[in-house]
């Protein structure tokens, strides 16, 4: 949590909270504002000495959202295979927990990963966040990549993007691609925002490539680049605007 110096009221000059939040000098910041690239809480603000709540304004610069002074972490993990995504398990499998046993806050996940599924899930203690971050009409964009069975073929990604329906209902792709085939198999990229259980998996499979291996790349700005397996990260100001913008939050 980044530590800003407040009045008696809880309240601080709003060029030197986006001075202390790392976005430029504070005389840079005052050019910022009187030149109408500050925002707060949708209106540009460019009075000089105007005085914020840092734990409730919702503050841009140039369009990007400044998180809030706040208590919530948000972390992201690089779940390994073979782990379940809860936080506890009553059959002594592994789970989420065991990577943040040293964190002293109460976490939860976001949405969850299949145990046979690698890749990013989020964590945090900012229950509405969790809650809105796991419910499909926030539409976050969740990237996957997945090795299948088969050669899969142009037409099969233009059958994904058109829209296929499961059991359970419609299915929206928003992006699908081959990264590679060798022999029997491909490496497809799929880019969807549901979250239903076991979805890419069931989706990859009706159109007749089943999945060997799934691994989950990004979600919305969170990429897994540079996350080595079983390693978490906290989230950068950016990341976190981006994802507390798309909650509406």
């Amino acid at each position: 949590m980044r530590e800003i110096e407040t009045d008696d009221e809880g309240l601080v000059r709003l060029q030197m909270l986006l001075a202390q939040s790392g976005v430029a000098s504070r005389r840079k910041c005052e050019e910022l504002m009187l030149e109408g690239f500050v925002e707060v809480d949708g209106e540009v603000v460019t009075r000089l000495g105007t005085k914020v709540d840092p734990r409730t304004a919702k503050v841009r610069v140039k369009g990007r959202r400044l998180p809030p002074i706040t208590d919530f972490v948000y972390l992201v993990l690089n779940k390994p295979r073979g782990v379940v995504s809860t936080m506890s398990d009553p059959e002594g499998r592994p789970t989420l927990t065991d990577f943040v046993a040293d964190r002293p806050e109460r976490l939860f996940h976001v949405g969850r990963l299949d145990t046979d599924t690698e890749g990013l899930i989020l964590l945090t203690n900012d229950g509405d966040f969790a809650h809105r971050m796991a419910h499909p009409s926030y539409e976050v964009d969740k990237t996957y990549v997945a090795e299948v069975d088969g050669v899969v073929k142009r037409d099969t990604l233009q059958r994904l993007l058109a829209g296929v329906t499961l059991d359970d209902g419609p299915v929206q792709v928003s992006a699908a691609k081959v990264r590679s085939s060798h022999g029997d198999r491909s490496l497809v990229e799929l880019v969807i925002h549901e979250g239903r259980n076991r979805i890419v998996r069931r989706l990859l499979d009706h159109v007749g490539h089943p999945v060997r291996q799934l691994t989950r790349t990004q979600i919305g700005p969170v990429r897994l680049a540079g996350i080595t397996t079983g390693k978490l990260r906290e989230l950068d100001e950016t990341e976190i605007g981006t994802l507390l913008d798309a909650a509406g939050l």
